[in-house]
């Protein structure tokens, strides 16, 4: 009697074990399809790797993140690039590809802020930004492209606005991202970088110093799933990914509102 009912135990417990792999079978293939792509403004690097890594473990969906400035990326998608999601660094953008019907409606998934950085402790010692980038030790001065990096934009702006634009003109080198800014920066090929906060606390950032700009706005970076995705399930389940508890505090680790 005891032997049938442990073969009835076992019969019920590989049974069970049958039923939860078909389950999961069905839970992973509800996830099924093309890898993720997502279009990543430069200056989201660092935050957007953990997010990514914490995204493919809690979901098993494979991501791929291509970085560069937030209007190329637009350029591209506008040409048909093949892109699940857009993470910009402006509302600009994916607010005219949501007018053009192109992605879905766009969200705000992390407020920036533009900092100026050093690498040189000789310049350290200002008492603000516009006195160091005035200053007459400073050869060179990093901005990301004006036209197509958002960061850039503003670096423009409030040089502008503070009067220092035409004086530091000649310094001026201009990279195409905000990212490529602060490497130029943190390499010395440029004195000062006009750069985003998260790269003023990386492991890098911290080597040198920075300067608040409380003249700059805060940057309002928006993100959209795009029309033409082929991973619409996954597309916006990472978008939802973006602005929880668990993102929110790998962003806020970089300085990110």
């Amino acid at each position: 009697m005891k032997m049938k009912i442990v073969s009835h135990v076992n019969v019920f417990f590989v049974s069970s074990i049958a039923i939860m792999m078909i389950f999961s079978s069905f839970l992973s293939s509800a996830w099924a399809g093309d890898t993720l792509i997502v279009a990543v403004a430069a200056n989201f690097i660092l935050p957007s790797q953990e997010l990514v890594t914490m995204f493919q473990k809690k979901t098993g969906v494979a991501v791929e993140a291509t970085y560069t400035s937030t209007g190329k990326l637009y350029g591209q998608i506008v040409k048909g690039a093949p892109y699940d999601l857009f993470l910009a660094a402006d509302e600009k953008r994916p607010g005219l590809l949501y007018e053009k019907k192109l992605s879905d409606k766009p969200f705000i998934y992390a407020e920036g802020r533009l900092v100026l950085w050093t690498a040189k402790q000789e310049l350290c010692g200002a008492s603000d930004w516009k006195k160091v980038a005035a200053g007459d030790k400073v050869r060179k001065i990093a901005i990301a492209n004006t036209l197509t990096a958002p960061y850039g934009t503003v670096a423009m702006q409030v040089l502008k606005e503070a009067g220092l634009w035409e004086l530091c003109e000649r310094k001026f080198v201009f990279p195409q991202t905000v990212a490529q800014a602060f490497q130029y920066a943190s390499t010395e090929a440029a004195d000062l970088g006009f750069c985003a906060y998260s790269s003023a606390l990386s492991e890098d950032g911290r080597k040198g110093c920075f300067y608040t700009i409380p003249e700059a706005p805060p940057i309002m970076q928006a993100a959209c799933v795009l029309a033409n995705t082929g991973n619409r399930k996954a597309a916006e389940e990472f978008a939802r990914f973006l602005l929880s508890p668990e993102a929110r505090k790998v962003k806020e680790r970089y300085g990110y509102r």
